[in-house]
Parts: structure tokens; C-alpha cells; sequence
């Protein structure tokens, strides 16, 4: 805190008249030239956990955990294993919308393939009374099923990390200390105790004398400092800083004392706001383990939220314990834990009428500060590892997350098929869906090999349509090996075989039975087209159409009456096309017979 000249900003009191200085619990800063309010909180205590193995900046004991905790591993493992889970059930979900149609639609094969993996639960289903168990292989079984095993690989990773990180656990013991244990620890001591202010070095007094043992007693010495440690003092832009340096420092008397003030000078007033420590350990023996304690304190132990700034004749004291330890995983390493044990706040001022009041007091001029260390010498902490994995252990726990994993999921398995009734048989629908397509499938095969077969014919019988078409009808020329009626006739009993889709579901295809050719049958359209006559040939040959054939219905239901009478009227009129068709060939044979008579006898003339 430094005396201002001129205005006074805000948060600030005037004293002398002419001298500014900073509220309680207010500290100037020297870039802004304001007053700021000086404030700490929980965060700020930093503790060490037993030893470190560098010298970086350490976390809080508060803040510190809480990230731990949000960052752990197995936390992560955990929460990714109940993502995985959940997103495996939405999409099983999911598929269960989309239509099975025939068998041959995506759905289908990602749901059959979901059924498929049905590994865990495949004889748990839900049964009858007094029925055979069977191995069946449902959806519902295979969604369950994988999130199970999902569930239990992600427990089980987070069990391995467990084990390997907490393969030994840190076992504590204290049993009692002599002089010889106490005068083997021999470590490197640093404190730095920071007066959080505006002064500087040069307000330092009275550093510079050692106190030992309980003042009032047998054992109470005074000796110089320089005979303990190393001191110094330092300008830091939080105030200044003491140090003290204690090197292969013996440890062998239980408390310990050093006390400094600083004074008022000339516009540099004595007063702080607050205190900050950091105390480390080291062995020299080995450089690279440490232990430290550091942390802020501005109104005593309690954090009490009050603005005060420390500035009288009372002392300010700051305690402090060294535990010996001994870490036998270490080599048997010998380090001093320092430990924070308490604040212990002198003279204060907490409103700007006490604080003008005593920057105008001479009496008042100066801050005292004590160090005490006490040396908690009758008992050693032995710190050692043991190893707490086990092989039977380990197995057990593995099988007690199997059953937990299975359990949970079977639990749900029953219930599901318990309450929904159509859940029961899903695995039929889909055997009966993809066995009609299997068999749908090899008829297919069937069909081509039989149309391959007659296939195979079709060059002879393309050599034969000319001759055919020549023969004419009834009474033409035939052929070598097939007459246009056995030709019609084979390729209509092709046709016997077919599918038919009618009267079935979309899974469904009946095998018809061989029906009656009719006179609208295809291939016989196409054996017409493929012959056709003209009318000179149809005049040359005397060929009739063909008679219609009557339509005896498909052979799944008896012929109407209807049907009946149309087949009688289409054979009326073709007897009606015949008999024209026989008068007029008999009035051409008329005529041909009254021209040939006459050119006989002329031919006989000659």
C-alpha cells in the first residue's frame, strides 16, 4: 500500500492532509493507479498429496479434484459404454419399422442378421406350458443380446484400468521415533513467505534471529540465523518476499521460531492486505522427489470474507508442521511432508476511520511477523505399496459383471415377451419369410434350367417356320419331324408350368396346375404371327382358319353356363365361316369344270 499525493482515487482515505492510502482490504495497482479489492478464495490452498516428481505449478484441492473427477478414465469408460448401448437399442429400433416385404428388401437382411446374433438368449425365450426348449434365434434376442455384451466389455475395460492403476494401494503406518531415526532426515528446506503489499525490502527489520524450543522452558535457545539457513529478501510485484534457505538442514529440535517486521518510511506506510507462503522439501539424495504445502491467507484460518489490512504491534503468525516420512517403495526414501496448521492474525483495521487513525500514529508504524515450525519428531510415517490384485479375485469380478450384464438384459427380455404376444413368434415370420424366398428362389433356378432345355431347340425350329408356313393348313406339305399342330401343341404345353401371383400375399406364390389351352393363348398368337398368309396362298390352298378353341377356365373352378354357350356360339359360327367357305370352293370346282370341258373337246377337234 503506497501513499498517494493529489487527488485520492476511489477507495482510498487521506491521512496527513496530503497522503493517500488504500481502504482496508483495498491494494493499489501501480498500472492502473487504482484501488482494487484484494480477495481469495477456497481455490487458492494448494496442498501436495504425499510425493511429487516435479516442480510444476500444483492444482488446488478444490478445483484440482473436481476436474479429476469430471476426467477420470473409468468415467469415460463408463459413459461411452452407456452411449454405445443406447445408440445399438435406438437402432434396432429403428429397423424394426422398415417392411420385411418378401424377403428381399434391406430391412429384412439387417433384421434377420439382428436375429442372428441372439448368442446369449437364444434358449431363454418365452415358452409355453410343459413345452420342449428349443434353440431359437429372435430380433428381440439378438438387440438384447449385443447390448449385454456391449454392457459387459465396457464394464470390463473399466475393471482392467482399475486394476492396473490401482494394482497396489498406499498402506500408512506410524510407530515411534528415536534420535537416530530423527537425525538420518536431512533434507533441503525452502520457505518463502510473501507479505502481500505495496512495500518493499527496504521496510524490512529484525530478520536475522532464531528461536528454539517453547520460550518459558529449560529449553529454550536463541541463536543467529545464519547458523539455521539462508536468508534473503526480494521485491515482487505481490510485495515482498523472504527466503529462507535451510541446505542438509538436521532436524532435531521440535519447534522453531523467526520473527521480521516491517516499518513505515517516509510515504511508504507499513500495512498489508494479506499473506502468501509456499514451503518445499526436497532430499538431496534424490533431487527429483519433493513435497511442498503453499497458499494465501488474508483474514485468518477461518476465510472469513472481511475486508481488513493488517497493520499494528500485535504479531502475525503462521504455523506450520514437518511430518517425517519414510516411503519404502521409494528406496527407502527419508522426506519431510510440510504441512499449513494455522494463521493466527495480529493487529488489523477494518474501516477507513481506524486506518486514517493509524497512518497518522507513529505507534502504529510497523507490521510483525513470527514463522513458526514445529517438528512432529515422536512418530515416523512409513509409507509403503501393496499389491491387492489377485487372480481369483480378478476372475470373480469379471463373472460378477457377466452375470450383472446378462441379468439386466434378460430381465428385460422376459418382460418384453411377456406383455407383447407378437414378440413371442417373430422368429417364425422371419424363418417363414426367408424360406418361401429360398424355395422361390430354386424354383427360379428350376425354370431356367427347363427354358434353357427347350431353348436349346430353338435354331432347328427356326429352320422349320418357312416350311411350316408353306404346308398350309390341314391339308399342305408337313414337315421333316413336326407338323404345325404338334408344334403348336408342345409349346402350348409349355405353359403349364407358370407362377401365380393372384390370391396371395406378397410372400406368397402358388404353383398352378396345368391348365387348358385356349384361343387366346399367347404362344398361339405368336405361332400365327410367325406364319402368316396371304390371300393368294389362302386361295391357292383352300386353308381354312383354324376352329376356336373352346376355354375350359384355368382348372381351379367348373366352366358357367356362360362359358358354355359362348364356346357353342364360337363353334356356330365357325361351321357358318366353313360351310361359305365349301360353297365357294365348290362353285370355283363348278367352274373349272365347265372351262376344262370345252377345251377338251377342241383339243380332240384337232
Amino acid at each position: 500500500m503506497a501513499a498517494l499525493r493529489g487527488v485520492c482515487p476511489s477507495n482510498s482515505v487521506l491521512y496527513n492532509k496530503t497522503l493517500c492510502a488504500c481502504s482496508p482490504g483495498y491494494l493499489f495497482n501501480g498500472s492502473t493507479s487504482s484501488c482494487t479489492r484484494f480477495s481469495i478464495s477456497a481455490s487458492e490452498w494448494v496442498l501436495s498429496s504425499g510425493v511429487d516428481y516435479s516442480i510444476g505449478i500444483p492444482g488446488t484441492f478444490l478445483s484440482f479434484d473436481r476436474i479429476k473427477k469430471f476426467t477420470q478414465p473409468q468415467a469415460v469408460f463408463l459413459e461411452t459404454t452407456a452411449f454405445c448401448v443406447l445408440i445399438w437399442l435406438l437402432f434396432c429400433g429403428f429397423v424394426r419399422f422398415g417392411k420385411l416385404g418378401d424377403g428381399r428388401t434391406p430391412w429384412f437382411r439387417i433384421r434377420w442378421w439382428i436375429s442372428r446374433l441372439d448368442l446369449s438368449f437364444a434358449t431363454k425365450h418365452f415358452l409355453d406350458d410343459q413345452k420342449v426348449v428349443l434353440k431359437r434365434k429372435t430380433e428381440l434376442g439378438g438387440a438384447f443380446s449385443m447390448a449385454s455384451w456391449i454392457l459387459f466389455i465396457g464394464l470390463f475395460t473399466a475393471l482392467i484400468y482399475q486394476d492396473i492403476s490401482r494394482r497396489s494401494v498406499e498402506v500408512h503406518s506410524v510407530r515411534a521415533a528415536d534420535a537416530s531415526d530423527l537425525a538420518s532426515f536431512i533434507n533441503d528446506l525452502d520457505f518463502n513467505i510473501t507479505t502481500v503489499s505495496s512495500m518493499s525490502c527496504a521496510q524490512l527489520r529484525g530478520l536475522g534471529t532464531l528461536f528454539m524450543g517453547n520460550p518459558g522452558f529449560v529449553d529454550y535457545r536463541i541463536a543467529s540465523l545464519s547458523t539455521f539457513a539462508n536468508y534473503s529478501c526480494l521485491n515482487t510485484s505481490s510485495g515482498p518476499t523472504i527466503t529462507l534457505t535451510c541446505n542438509n538442514c538436521p532436524l532435531t529440535r521440535d519447534n522453531v521460531y523467526i520473527s521480521w517486521q516491517f516499518v513505515d518510511v517516509p510515504n511508504e506506510p507499513a500495512a498489508a492486505v494479506g499473506f502468501q507462503f509456499n514451503l518445499t522439501a526436497r532430499n538431496r539424495a534424490s533431487a527429483k522427489h519433493l513435497s511442498f504445502v503453499s497458499g494465501i491467507v488474508n483474514n485468518g484460518s477461518n476465510q472469513d470474507a472481511e475486508a481488513i489490512t493488517y497493520r499494528g504491534s500485535d504479531t502475525n503468525l503462521l504455523k506450520f508442521n514437518l511430518v517425517p516420512r519414510i516411503y519404502h517403495s521409494l528406496h527407502n526414501l527419508k522426506l519431510v511432508q510440510p504441512l499449513f496448521h494455522e494463521f493466527l492474525p495480529g493487529s488489523y483495521v477494518t474501516n477507513a476511520f481506524q486506518l486514517q487513525s493509524s497512518l497518522q500514529s507513529s505507534a502504529n508504524g510497523f507490521i510483525n511477523t513470527t514463522l513458526s515450525i514445529n517438528f512432529l519428531s515422536n512418530y515416523i510415517v512409513e509409507i509403503d505399496h501393496e499389491n491387492v490384485l489377485g487372480l481369483v479375485g480378478f476372475l470373480a469380478n469379471v463373472g460378477g459383471l457377466y452375470c450383472i450384464s446378462i441379468g439386466i438384459f434378460f430381465f428385460l427380455l422376459m418382460q418384453c415377451e411377456r406383455r407383447i404376444k407378437r414378440l413371442r413368434r417373430e422368429d417364425q415370420v422371419l424363418r417363414s419369410i426367408r424360406q418361401r424366398r429360398k424355395a422361390q428362389d430354386h424354383w427360379d433356378k428350376l425354370r431356367k434350367y427347363v427354358m434353357y432345355t427347350w431353348g436349346s431347340r430353338s435354331s432347328q425350329e427356326g429352320t422349320q417356320n418357312e416350311s411350316c408356313c408353306a404346308a398350309g393348313g390341314f391339308t399342305g406339305r408337313t414337315t421333316k419331324r413336326y407338323s404345325l399342330h404338334k408344334r403348336m401343341q408342345q409349346e402350348i404345353n409349355l405353359q403349364t408350368i407358370s407362377f401365380d401371383n393372384k390370391g396371395g400375399s406378397a410372400n406368397e406364390r402358388v404353383l398352378k396346375g396345368p391348365s387348358t389351352p385356349g384361343k387366346n393363348n399367347p404362344r398361339v398368337k405368336s405361332l400365327a404371327k410367325a406364319c402368316p398368309l396371304t390371300a393368294s396362298e389362302a386361295r391357292s390352298h383352300d386353308i381354312l382358319p383354324l376352329p376356336p378353341l373352346p376355354d375350359f377356365g384355368n382348372g381351379s373352378s367348373p366352366m358357367g353356363m356362360a362359358e358354355v354357350e359362348k364356346s357353342i356360339q364360337d363353334l356356330y359360327e365357325y361351321n357358318a365361316k366353313l360351310r361359305e367357305k365349301l360353297i365357294a370352293d365348290q362353285s370355283i370346282l363348278d367352274a373349272l369344270m365347265k372351262n376344262t370341258v370345252p377345251s377338251s373337246a377342241t383339243e380332240g377337234q384337232r
